[in-house]
């Protein structure tokens, strides 16, 4: 069945939106130190505000007022950023001053596809994505399977030829892309395709960014986590889902905060820890009725409860 779920559309927001940029803009925000005792850390998946229409620099603002450690932007606003006049340079500056690092980037470079003139075209996309990574400091981008996620029959062998090459452009630009599991996708769903495909690469950097929904959505066992060496996963998309609609019809608006659904998120996060993951979980929300709400106090509700997710799984 094809399936066309996508994190790309967006509401008309508010104008709520501007008073609480003002305020941010106007607030000096101490860096936070993560303590040593803490397991993981904690960033900020601009989509979780997507519905406001926040540019940039503001997103940053509410991610370093709410708490955060890191954010996660997405390389369309980026973009949009730039072509507004806006400065990459005094973006990164900014980011330093509010100890917020860039821990990955949300970008969409069709790198898989089988079509050889549209894969030479994803990489060159994917080489833009991953410079405006590396201006604003971030070190790590997206490699979703776009292009293929109605394709059934996808070769993982050419896969994973690919992914490499996608490795070999991010080492010459310093920017690491991270195979990412799809759930709605016919292709790369699973984590053993995911796991499959970063193991024949052969490449030193090859590693996985993984995703509550996306497991869950794409009919993988949380089970499956004590396979993945967490060494090889830096950022972990969080969130939680209900139990109605079932995995079939479930989508990405469905998405709930941490704690707020049915997703057995103790196990998960005991997994990868046990496995070796100490890297960052990244808030990624869709919810539309969370698009209607104040930036800054949704934002630090995720945190909360992201935190109280990870109390509540006794790591340690």
């Amino acid at each position: 069945m094809e399936k066309k779920i996508h994190r790309r559309q967006a509401l008309t927001a508010g104008g709520l939106a501007a008073a609480v940029a003002m305020s941010a803009r106007l607030t000096k925000v101490p860096a936070r130190q993560r303590e040593a005792r803490e397991p993981f850390g904690y960033c900020f998946n601009t989509s979780t505000i997507r519905g406001q229409k926040l540019p940039l620099d503001e997103q940053i603002e509410v991610t370093a007022k709410a708490g955060y450690d890191a954010i996660e932007p997405w390389i369309r606003d980026v973009q949009a950023f730039v072509d507004n006049g806006g400065d990459l340079e005094k973006v990164h500056d900014r980011l330093r001053e509010l100890g917020v690092t860039v821990e990955s980037a949300i970008g969409f470079a069709n790198w898989i596809v089988d079509d050889d003139d549209k894969r030479a075209e994803g990489l060159e996309t994917a080489r833009h994505d991953m410079k405006l990574v590396k201006a604003l400091g971030g070190n790590r981008i997206a490699a979703p399977p776009v292009g293929a996620t109605n394709q059934s029959d996808l070769d993982l062998g050419q896969a994973a030829v690919r992914y490499r090459k996608l490795l070999e452009l991010g080492a010459e630009e310093g920017v690491t892309p991270q195979l990412e599991l799809w759930g709605f996708s016919q292709s790369l769903h699973l984590l053993g395709e995911l796991m499959y495909v970063a193991t024949e690469c052969g490449h030193p950097d090859a590693c996985l960014l993984l995703d509550i929904y996306h497991i869950y959505k794409g009919g993988s066992d949380f089970e499956g986590l004590k396979w993945v060496p967490g060494s090889r996963v830096h950022v972990l998309h969080v969130n939680d889902y209900p139990a109605d609609p079932p995995r079939d019809k479930i989508g990405d608006a469905d998405r709930v905060h941490m704690g707020d659904g049915v997703a057995p998120t103790s196990t998960i996060l005991r997994r990868l820890y046990q496995s070796g993951f100490r890297g960052m979980l990244s808030l990624e929300l869709f919810n539309r009725s969370y698009w209607e709400q104040d930036p800054l106090e949704l934002a630090r509700t995720g945190l909360a409860k992201m935190r109280a997710a990870v109390q509540s799984a006794r790591i340690g």
